[in-house]
């Protein structure tokens, strides 16, 4: 049963974010809902969730955690968590579940604070991109998106706030510590040398 009404769930919010958030969230998509909710499956299976109720739980958390955008850029997981309130019980969720499912989109909101093993992987989920292959072209999305926002400046300024955001994170699951810290360091490396070439005008 799980299953099944997580399909209809899921249908549901695609379509929702395909229809309705702006075209300048370009990390922000729906790509990137995908993306955590796949990570998210992946990490669990590699931390041994087993329970169906479990998995359900966490996969709709990870549908919702960037709904917010819809309406909001700033405090986004609020609004998002305020929407699951909304919209589930319509679905049969009862008011325990969508509390842990708010409790896994909050626990998304930089800094991070998980406090429980579902909310450990949703949040190495939504950042797993940090150590993986395809970081700079991610990365390079978010820093188009915080531009149309006049968030951010040149690539300069990009770059230390993404390296002090790579110095104040830090993965919470076994499996993440172990499959993309390492790469993550590196790539914090780079960014590191790439501004010190920017700064001697290389």
């Amino acid at each position: 049963m799980p299953e099944k009404l997580y399909e209809t769930i899921r249908s549901a919010i695609l379509l929702k974010l395909s229809n309705g958030l702006a075209k300048d969230l370009f990390y922000h998509g729906v790509h990137h809902t995908i993306d955590v909710e796949q990570q998210a499956i992946r990490i669990a299976h590699r931390e041994k969730i087993t329970s169906a109720g479990d998995l359900f739980l966490l996969k709709v958390g990870c549908l919702y955690h960037d709904t917010g955008f819809l309406f909001t850029y700033r405090e986004h997981e609020l609004a998002g968590c305020e929407l699951a309130k909304k919209e589930l019980p319509a679905f049969g969720l009862t008011q325990q579940q969508i509390q842990i499912i708010c409790g896994l989109i909050m626990a998304t909101k930089i800094p991070q604070s998980p406090n429980t093993q579902l909310e450990e992987i949703i949040c190495d989920a939504d950042l797993d991109y940090l150590g993986r292959d395809d970081f700079f072209p991610i990365s390079d999305t978010l820093f188009e998106e915080l531009k149309a926002r006049n968030i951010v400046a040149g690539k300069y300024n990009w770059n230390i706030i993404q390296m002090n955001f790579f110095k104040q994170h830090q993965y919470c699951t076994a499996t993440n510590l172990q499959l993309r810290a390492a790469k993550k360091q590196q790539h914090l490396e780079i960014i590191a040398s790439e501004n010190e070439a920017i700064q001697i005008g290389l």
